[in-house]
């Protein structure tokens, strides 16, 4: 199959790749982040999530960070919600997405939020409602599609169960997410093969973590299955829970090098994004994880 001519890239690093800080992120630096990325041509941010600050102390100023940041016309500003209390804060922000979230692994659903994977998608139906008859756009996630720190292996047809529960659902867009970075080429055309017999390619993105450094290989197999959208975090932000020292999400601007390599268009300020990633690393006082964004500054400072 021909690669994509054109893919969107949604940028993650304010909410997924911030939510584990140890330390606050003041949000004078959230809604910076924000306004540098939506500059840059993402037409996607995840800029919030509107959880309870018991359980994400870090995310605790979502309603701030909506309330302070320039809207950008054209781009998508979306926040996790993970109930109905969270959907009208989300409402209240004037979100134009809401990502919503379930499980592939059985195992994975019970120990996190002690209910079935059924369970879990059917508390999401009067939210997802909410969200079409307000007319924002909705995203579903599949976390653990490639592999459970729990179970281990994750049979396709449980990601193909949970695409079609949000399919039934009526959501916009379906994340096929590799929460703690295990998947491999073969599988991710293997799952993504699978999901896309069921749902249309153009709504299927994938969501990769790099903690076994497969994460380019693993988006460059989905390309080759027909996904056009992908989530990146700058500087590689957000590490991985479940694999002590490992990096989380994949880094936007090795992301972004290759795809400029392959010849495929994103409509994204590539050097923007090499600043971005390095002055956040800054003010988080560490190195970045990106290999290209790095190599890019070193070079310049030469």
């Amino acid at each position: 199959m021909a690669l994509p001519s054109r893919v969107k890239i949604v940028e993650v690093s304010p909410r997924d790749g911030l939510q584990n800080e140890k330390e606050f992120v003041p949000t004078d630096v959230k809604v910076e982040l924000v306004n540098r990325l939506a500059a840059a041509g993402f037409p996607n941010v995840e800029a919030a999530s509107f959880v309870s600050p018991k359980w994400v102390p870090q995310m605790a100023d979502g309603a701030d960070v909506m309330a302070r940041i320039e809207r950008r016309p054209g781009t998508i500003y979306s926040v996790l919600t993970p109930n109905m209390k969270g959907f009208e804060g989300a409402l209240a922000a004037g979100a134009d997405e809401i990502v919503i979230f379930g499980a592939a692994s059985e195992a994975f659903s019970q120990k996190n939020i002690n209910c079935s994977i059924a369970e879990s998608i059917a508390r999401f139906e009067p939210v997802v409602q909410a969200a079409r008859e307000a007319g924002i756009r909705v995203r579903g996630s599949i976390s653990c599609a490639l592999g459970c720190p729990y179970q281990g292996e994750v049979p396709v047809e449980a990601v193909v169960d949970v695409a079609q529960r949000y399919l039934a659902m009526q959501v916009d867009e379906i994340d096929v997410a590799d929460t703690i970075g295990v998947g491999t080429p073969q599988r991710v055309r293997d799952v993504m093969a699978a999901v896309t017999r069921v749902v249309d390619p153009a709504r299927v993105s994938g969501h990769f973590h790099d903690t076994y450094g497969q994460a380019l290989a693993n988006i460059l197999a989905a390309l080759e299955t027909g996904i056009s959208i992908f989530h990146t975090s700058v500087a590689g932000l957000g590490g991985c829970p479940y694999a002590k020292g490992a990096t989380g999400n994949v880094a936007t601007e090795d992301v972004l090098y290759m795809l400029r390599g392959l010849d495929i268009d994103t409509g994204v300020d590539f050097d923007a994004v090499v600043d971005i990633g390095q002055w956040m690393s800054a003010h988080l006082n560490r190195k970045g994880s990106s290999r290209a964004g790095n190599a890019i500054a070193a070079k310049r400072a030469a």
